[in-house]
This record gives C-alpha cells, structure tokens and sequence, in this order.
C-alpha cells in the first residue's frame, strides 16, 4: 500500500464568483444574424449574409475593392490556369470590361490554355492518357502558337502577354472572345506571363525558345513591378489558384515597387483557392500586409467562388 495517501475534494463552487450577462461582451448578436431572402423584400444576397468569419470578411474584401476603385487604384488578378480551364474566363473578361478588374497575371499554363481555347475552342488533355504512351503535352499546334507568340516578344521588345493579345487579334483566332489576354489586349489592360522554364508541355518541343520566353516574361516581371506600385497605394490584388509561381513573383515584385517607389502602403489582398497552400497565405496574404492593409484568405471551389465575388462587386460598382 501506498504511504501519506492524499485525500484530493472536490473544490466547492459555492465559492465561485459570478457576474451578470449584461456586464459580458458576447461576439455573436442577432443583430448580426443572416436572413432568408425571402425574408425582406428584394433582400441582397450580400447584405443576406450573417455577419461572422468569413462572409464578414467576403463582405469586407468586395467592399474594399471597391473603394480601391473609386480612389483610381488597381484591382489586380494572378490567375492560375486552373480558372480557366473550369470556365471562368467570361467572368474574368467582364470584369475587366466593366472597369473593376484592371490587370492580370498568368503563369505559362494560363496562357497555354487560353490560347487553346482561343483557337479550337477546347483545351485541357487526359493528362494520364498521355502519360502512359508519351503523347503528354506533344500535340504541335500549341507549341507552334507559343513559339509564335515567343517571336513578336521578342521582335517588339514586348511582353509576353501583351505580345499573347496581340498575335490572338492579329491572326483572328476563332474563338478569342472568351481569351483574356485578347481581352485585355482589347481594352489596353496589362496582362503579364510569368514563366517557369520546364514546367508547361511547351517545354518538352522543339519549337521551345527559351531565351525569347524568358525575355518576355521579364518584361513582364518588370510591367507587374510597375503596377505593384499602385497596389501597394491603395490598391487590391487577388490569387486565385496559383499555389507556387504567382505568390512568389508577386512578393518578388512587391519588393522591387517597394525598394524604388517606397515602403509598405495601404494595399488589400485574398488568395482564393481549393485548400490552403503555404505561399499563397504568406507571401500574398500575410507578409505584404505586415504592417499596414489587410489581407483575406477564401477556400472554396473556383468555380463557385469567383462568380460570387463578380456578383458581389458587381452589385457593389452599382451603388
């Protein structure tokens, strides 16, 4: 047996020290609370919306996108090329012809799939289908397109995605009404590509220059700099599906408008993605606005929660 037992009683909460409701600062009021659209009559979605977590902070976002509008700033996009292949690029172009998105920017895979589209009016392969007998990302028309693309770059000492926007006019691609960067082009809106050297199905051709693109997407690199200025002002940036390439030239770029025009300003960004990725939520959520701004992170699906966000600022721009 164990020797000096001790004895543990309960405590006696008798003794406890309590104090009135009216005295606690509670986080959750019915003031607060969502309504069923039916509940008020022509009631908005958003204004719906219960007023906790994140359709606080969707609220928030749209409305200070908004505001970095009406001051003249940017509202600009990195785009991976997972929106365009789930259709969202109709959605992405109307907002850029309505004046509430002002640029955007795209890895080498956006802009392999816009220009597919733009051409044929399809894109995205079997990947595993090719996989198995090595007829992954070979068909020759794409490389030939971007090699093309590649060639004007470098002849007009111009971006890639400027040069991307005008090759698509120039040749009339087919379908180029659903192309954002033919869009962009369009409208004289910045759109930029920002390559990884191996990473796209180009890569693997012979037509590939490498030189020519990497040129092209440092002009680009260059051009986002510049923009990165007036985000950094006041402006607004989204990610949206870009885990690795887009948040880490964005902070890159960040960094060179903040080294030549100044430090840390009053900029407003979200990363809208599937999961939750460790760059994104960092380099564009967290570290860009460290001191001052704020920055959102959404999960959801993008073809999903990107509409919504057209929806909602739309329906803001028109108030």
């Amino acid at each position: 047996m164990p020797q000096n037992k001790r004895t543990i009683k309960p405590i006696d909460l008798t003794k406890v020290r309590t104090y009135s409701i009216r005295g606690r600062k509670n986080r959750t009021r019915v003031k607060a609370f969502g309504r069923p659209m039916a509940a008020v009559d022509r009631a908005d979605f958003f204004e719906s919306l219960p007023d906790f977590l994140k359709a606080s902070d969707f609220n928030e976002f749209i409305a200070r996108v908004a505001k970095a509008r009406k001051n003249r700033r940017p509202f600009h996009l990195l785009l991976g090329a997972h929106t365009i292949k789930v259709g969202l690029s109709p959605v992405i172009n109307d907002l850029m012809r309505r004046g509430i998105v002002t640029g955007v920017s795209l890895n080498s895979a956006g802009l392999i799939h816009d220009v597919e589209l733009a051409f044929w009016g399809e894109t995205s392969e079997d990947v595993q289908a090719g996989l198995e007998n090595g007829s992954f990302g070979m068909v020759k028309e794409t490389a030939e397109v971007v090699a093309a693309v590649g060639q004007l770059a470098s002849e007009k000492s111009i971006g890639l995605g400027e040069a991307a926007g005008s090759y698509l006019h120039t040749v009339k691609a087919r379908f180029r009404k659903h192309s954002i960067f033919a869009t962009a082009h369009e409208l004289g809106l910045p759109a930029t590509v920002h390559v990884g050297i191996g990473t796209d199905i180009v890569s693997q051709q012979p037509d590939f220059n490498a030189a020519q693109l990497g040129e092209a997407s440092h002009v680009d690199f260059r051009i986002l700099s510049s923009i990165c200025r007036d985000i950094n002002r006041g402006g607004a940036v989204a990610n949206i599906g870009s885990a690795v390439i887009l948040p880490e030239v964005f902070l890159k770029a960040l960094t060179v408008a903040r080294n030549v025009y100044g430090g840390g300003g009053d900029l407003t960004t979200a990363n809208f993605d599937m999961i939750m990725h460790y760059r994104p939520r960092v380099n564009v959520v967290d570290r860009p606005t460290f001191k001052s701004g704020k920055g959102f992170n959404f999960v959801g699906h993008h073809e999903i929660m990107i509409p919504l966000l057209a929806w909602g600022l739309r329906k803001k721009f028109k108030k």
